[in-house]
């Protein structure tokens, strides 16, 4: 049995879609919810040791996205769950980092010029951001236009707007939501390749 609060997001799924959530994640043996609170656990370690000012909310926005994606799709072939649920957390923690970096204070800014002793970790940190960014725009702009649309387009947008924009989208392309999701997925893998390839290439320079 769950033990915990219920997740923020979860609260939004409806009973079956997040009964259909636990399924997949406990991957055919029953671990009464168990599963799913050691997964959040997990993602909120992994955002809080990377420095995000709301690790809890970015985990629970990424297990939102996981849900939605299998109630969409009906089925996700990557195996074992918790590695897709580790593929769309880097999504989100690259998209909080974009955020981040849209709404700096004009103050923290002007304090950036004069930078106190003992803040060299924390510029390195912000150096790093800033470095995943450029190559996620740099992978982005290496897609066909169609490709970059439809990647962008998938992941505007949360709760139920994301829902009709994938419905929109899929129909617009001619398409089932399932081969919506398939398509998405391949061009996600191949974004992840290059930033990987990025980053790789510009920390041995």
């Amino acid at each position: 049995m769950l033990t915990e609060q219920p997740l923020r997001e979860a609260s939004e799924l409806s009973q079956f879609v997040f009964e259909q959530f636990l399924a997949w994640l406990d991957d055919g043996t029953e671990s009464h919810g168990e599963r799913y609170l050691e997964m959040r656990r997990r993602l909120v370690s992994y955002f809080d040791r990377r420095n995000r000012a709301a690790p809890e909310e970015l985990a629970d926005e990424t297990l939102n996205r996981v849900a939605r994606t299998l109630e969409q799709s009906g089925v996700i072939a990557t195996k074992p769950p918790a590695r897709y649920c580790y593929v769309v957390a880097r999504f989100v923690l690259l998209e909080d980092i974009r955020r981040e970096r849209r709404h700096v204070a004009l103050d923290e800014t002007r304090a950036s010029v004069d930078v106190p002793a003992g803040t060299t970790g924390a510029t390195e940190e912000l150096a790093l951001r800033e470095q995943r960014l450029d190559c996620l725009d740099q992978c982005l702009e290496q897609l066909e236009p169609e490709q970059r649309t439809l990647i962008v387009d998938y992941y505007r947008d949360t709760g139920r707007q994301k829902i009709e924009l994938r419905r929109g989208l899929a129909q617009r392309l001619g398409i089932t939501m399932n081969a919506l999701a398939i398509r998405a997925y391949r061009i996600r893998e191949a974004l992840l390749t290059c930033l990987e390839g990025c980053q790789n290439a510009r920390r041995s320079i």
